[in-house]
């Protein structure tokens, strides 16, 4: 059952925020952390990943994700 949460808004809103930043400057980072130019598609792709994350958190349809997963692998 869906409920909305003004908590996981939030944190959503926090991981989108900070997925967002990471997409933006990902070039940066890339040159930074790791070996440049060769990183840059895949630094992109994980701040986009993590601003899905971020949005699915502020929705709170992560507890219903987790709630299927835990069904299935731990269904008795």
């Amino acid at each position: 059952m869906y409920e909305f949460s003004f908590t996981a808004f939030g944190v959503g809103l926090l991981i989108l925020g900070a997925g967002a930043v990471f997409t933006v400057y990902h070039q940066k980072i890339a040159d930074n952390l790791a070996g440049g130019v060769s990183s840059y598609d895949r630094f992109k792709m994980w701040g986009l990943i993590t601003c899905g994350i971020g949005f699915a958190v502020m929705l709170s349809l992560h507890s219903i994700i987790l709630n299927l997963l835990i069904g299935v692998f731990f269904r008795g």
